[in-house]
């Protein structure tokens, strides 16, 4: 591994485990994007402090790259480029100073994720990178003290220029090797193929000039301007003048707004430019034609700023915005793809951030200026959509007697009765709420939460973890609650300001995960792995990650979050959680329990194989120093045999290169490993696979196996009565006998109903599907009925026959469950209907809480795709008018076509996932919201052919 020798071992990066959002997306602004020559790969940097790879051509996510972090700004990401010949990514911002003491550019083969070398010594944070288009140099501009150049064989600087007057936000090679500079001192700077400075010219239109790019031919250089909106053209040939001004493209009617990022086409004809600007609510990214002297026309481009634009090869351009979406654009200014962010938008949300007199409920909206509201019941773990208006909630208190506050709307200078607030520099107010006794007033702003007594003296200031866009203080004085730009929902204790709980509720408006600061969560089916633990392994390493789901056994706790905001103390409420179900839990050691990490060598990702066996080379890594006790093997999400040529009981050699042998389908495929340790599985390292060797002799379609199961008429008096459970796995189950002769060869259904649901049926059932389905074949089970936790969580389905006093002996436990799920060969779908009333059974059960049994089906190494009825502690409900349970409704009509979206016939998991939530919604309101959780080494797949 390269170091830098010159850098001054001062320290390593932390090395207690982060806890981190992480969606699949960014979370915070992309500030920079960048593509290879063959435009096979962009890449994205974002202040969320982490790079992620696509392919451009699809929009897939190809890899996540950490850098080392620490909190606050440490490791935020404000530059990110990737060498032309799609090697090296090169990644800078606020990155290293925490123990360096100077910055750095991290630098990473793009094939394996590996960081390789870091440069350091850098007096200020890095804003903006760029390779030479013949890849030999590495340019960088920093927050001051100019700009450096590196060479690439051996990652020497080979030219710099430290007299620049402040930060610098653009540079740009052309293909000669010149390099042009932007800097917030106003002036353009043009240097040679040496580096020698060449030209330095003011700019034309504005004081801050940000971003400049050569024309393809190098004759011209566009100019975008912070704070003004104008864009310029000037000169990059010494006949015109080196820097002189050429023309500026018409910008007459953009009246408000930028269009700082600037791009020119291929081949030069068109210019785009982008930034603030923006019209009926979106921010457009304007296209000229004739080299940008001629007409324009407005590209709507996403919600907030485009805070980046790049060339493709095709003549049109890739952007980054300020709310985590990427999308590109074709030459005639089409935009063809969007990467949306998944966060939520609570700009402008002010008022309309209510919460009740104990902080246990609260609205807020999914998107800007308070559109898409919903309320959160903390207490029922339960998301309304579309909520009645309720005069519990109230808005934050911004006027109280003797307290005036000005300012605190978007400036920076918030003032009380007169006196202006003190903030940092460049910190701007957003928000504010006045305590219900008028004695204390809560401030949010760009970068921190600060309260403040009626007098203005400051009282505690804690770090946002984003703007505080609303911030607002619960009626009985206890709770300061804020939204932030990161898509959460924060709880603070008013006393001094010690955050309690967070919430992050997924865009989707279905998933939602809430946790303590230690890492204890609740979350909705497939909410659990919205958040989990970056951990470092030093200043020279690519940093790890592990989604909350590899802790759950010890993390996954209900219980504890009921009793937090009550005790307003963590450790309290863990405690008491423990004592009331007699548990003997030790304080929460995620350091201390990290699953291994294992990568593929080869076949790497995206190879073609034309033989169906094959070799597959992998390492594993031990970061906790657990043994690695064995390795797993999935193609497209189920497991399968392999050939290790080791006992299956010898344990896995860390650090060291292993083989092994796996047959694969003569088709695309997905091949995904898994190790083990005594504590828990390592995420699922994947490669795609695509099929070269000849075509299948052999096309003979799946047969579908399908159990359901339904249970109204329970035999006991103390089990309260459904009235459709079991007519729901009836209609199930004759929805899918409508399948057979179409995407199936056969459809074989096994129906346990009321009498037949017996613990020993259901038992055989399990038993039957399981010795029934074969690798080609695609196996269903449907459970509706009553589910039920015991004290301490475990869950059970209820039997027709089942005992409150014997439960567990007439019940079903989730055990039996999971065992058949994991060993099924084929494809498996799991539907569950069980949560249908709250208390089945009195003291002898809890309220049935299925997101544990639903997020470890739908776990990588069990591979079931869960359709779940609802989410958290919601009811499902069912209706006479309806003649089924809502769930069960939705899903028969989608299988029998109505969830044919695209409109060519074919039902997949994802289209019926859609078709299911949205009825379900209609149905009941918005009380009702089903979840469908897919694990991650699964693509989306046809389940149905449309009747």
């Amino acid at each position: 591994m390269s170091r830098d020798t010159n850098a001054p071992n001062v320290q390593q990066p932390p090395t207690e485990p982060i806890l981190r959002i992480e969606t699949g997306m960014h979370t915070a602004i992309i500030r920079r994007i960048s593509v290879d020559a063959a435009n096979r790969f962009l890449v994205t940097g974002s202040d969320d402090k982490t790079v992620r790879l696509w392919e451009l051509a699809t929009g897939r996510l190809l890899n996540i790259l950490r850098s080392p972090i620490g909190e606050g700004n440490e490791g935020k990401l404000f530059a990110v480029a990737i060498s032309p010949d799609g090697k090296t990514i090169a990644a800078g911002g606020w990155t290293g100073y925490e123990w360096d003491k100077h910055f750095s550019i991290y630098l990473f083969e793009r094939e394996t994720g590996r960081l390789f070398h870091h440069i350091s010594r850098l007096p200020s944070v890095v804003s903006h990178l760029t390779f030479s288009p013949d890849g030999n140099r590495l340019a960088g501009a920093l927050g001051v003290k100019g700009i450096r150049v590196y060479r690439t064989n051996d990652w020497q600087e080979v030219g710099s220029d430290t007299d620049y007057g402040d930060r610098s936000p653009g540079l740009d090679f052309d293909r000669a090797g010149r390099l042009v500079t932007s800097c917030y001192d106003g002036f353009l700077r043009l240097y040679d193929g040496q580096m020698k400075l060449i030209a330095k010219q003011a700019g034309p239109g504005g004081k801050l000039p940000l971003s400049v790019k050569f024309s393809p031919d190098g004759s011209k250089i566009a100019v975008g301007y912070d704070y003004s909106t104008k864009v310029d053209v000037i000169s990059a040939s010494n006949s015109a003048g080196l820097l002189k001004p050429l023309f500026s493209p018409d910008t007459t009617s953009v009246d408000k707004g930028t269009l700082a990022s600037v791009a020119w086409s291929s081949d030069g004809s068109a210019l785009f430019a982008g930034g603030q600007y923006v019209k009926s609510g979106v921010r457009q990214i304007r296209r000229w034609s004739d080299s940008g002297r001629g007409s324009f026309e407005d590209c709507p481009a996403s919600s907030n700023t485009v805070a980046d634009l790049i060339s493709l090869s095709d003549g049109g351009v890739a952007f980054g915005a300020a709310d985590s979406s990427w999308g590109i654009f074709t030459a005639s200014g089409q935009r063809t793809r969007f990467v949306e962010g998944e966060i939520a938008d609570f700009r402008d949300l002010l008022k309309g951030f209510q919460i009740d007199e104990s902080g246990s409920r609260i609205r807020f909206a999914y998107e800007s200026a308070g559109r898409s509201p919903v309320e959160f019941n903390l207490k029922e773990r339960r998301l309304e959509l579309n909520p009645a208006a309720d005069s519990r909630l109230l808005s934050p208190r911004t006027q109280a007697t003797g307290i005036v506050i000005d300012g605190w709307c978007n400036t920076d200078e918030p003032k009380l009765n007169g006196a202006k607030l003190a903030l940092n520099q460049y910190e701007f107010s957003r928000s504010v709420a006045i305590a219900s006794d008028g004695q204390k007033f809560l401030l949010g702003t760009e970068w921190n939460l600060r309260l403040y007594d009626r007098s203005g003296k400051q009282l505690w200031n804690v770090a946002a973890p984003g703007i505080a866009w609303s911030v607002n203080i619960s009626g009985d004085g206890r709770l300061g609650v804020a939204t932030f730009a990161d898509g959460t929902i924060r709880w603070y204790r008013m006393n001094d300001g010690k955050e309690m709980l967070a919430l992050f509720p997924h865009r989707d408006k279905k998933r939602w995960v809430i946790w303590t600061p230690s890492g204890y969560y609740d979350a909705s089916p497939g909410g659990e792995d919205l958040i989990g633990w970056h951990v470092n392994q030093g200043k020279d390493q690519a940093a790890d990650f592990h989604p909350a789901s590899r802790f759950r056994n010890v993390a996954y706790r209900p219980d504890v979050i009921d009793l937090v905001l009550t005790k307003l103390d963590e450790a309290a409420a863990v405690a008491q959680a423990n004592e009331e179900v007699g548990r003997k839990q030790p304080q929460l050691d995620i350091a201390g329990m990290l699953p291994p990490v294992v990568s593929i060598l080869s076949p790497a990702d995206g190879a073609e194989v034309a033989l169906p066996g094959i070799t597959i080379s992998y390492i594993v890594r031990s970061p906790s120093g657990a043994e690695v006790t064995g390795i797993k093997a999935l193609i497209d999400g189920r497991p399968v045999s392999i050939d290790e040529g080791r006992s299956s009981q010898e344990p896995v050699e860390a650090d060291r290169i292993h083989k092994l042998q796996i047959s694969v389908p003569r088709q695309d495929c997905e091949v995904a490993l898994i190790a083990e340790n005594k504590h828990t599985s390592s995420e699922p390292a994947i490669s795609r696979l695509y099929w070269r060797g000849p075509a299948p002799i052999d096309d003979l379609k799946p047969t579908l196996f399908v159990l359901s199961i339904g249970v109204s008429r329970y035999q006991h008096a103390a089990i309260n009565k459904l009235s459709f459970s079991a007519k729901d796995a009836r209609d199930f189950a004759d929805a899918l006998m409508r399948q057979s002769g179409g995407l199936y060869r056969d459809v074989v259904v096994k129906v346990l109903a009321d009498e037949q649901a017996t613990r020993d049926e259901i038992l055989d059932g399990l038993d039957w599907i399981e010795m029934q389905t074969t690798s080609r074949d695609v196996a269903m089970v449907f459970l509706s009925g009553h589910g039920i936790n015991d004290r301490v969580g475990r869950y059970f389905f209820l039997t027709v026959n089942a005992d409150p006093d014997r439960f567990r002996r007439t019940a079903i436990p989730f055990s039996d469950i999971k065992t058949t799920v994991e060993t099924l060969a084929g494809k498996v779908l799991f539907f569950v209907d069980t949560c249908h009333s709250g208390n089945v059974l009195g003291s002898k059960g809890t309220q049935p809480d299925i997101v544990a049994f639903v997020n470890e089906l739908a776990s990588a190494e069990n591979g079931a795709v869960v359709f779940a009825s609802s989410t958290g502690k919601q009811l499902s409900l069912e209706n006479a008018a309806w003649n089924n349970g809502a769930f069960t409704k939705a899903l028969v009509e989608g299988i029998d076509g109505k969830a044919d979206i695209s409109g060519n016939g074919k039902i997949t998991v994802n289209a019926l996932d859609y078709y299911i939530s949205e009825r379900v919604k209609d149905l009941t309101r918005g009380r009702q919201t089903p979840t469908t959780t897919k694990p991650k080494t699964i693509q989306d797949f046809p389940v149905a052919l449309k009747r």
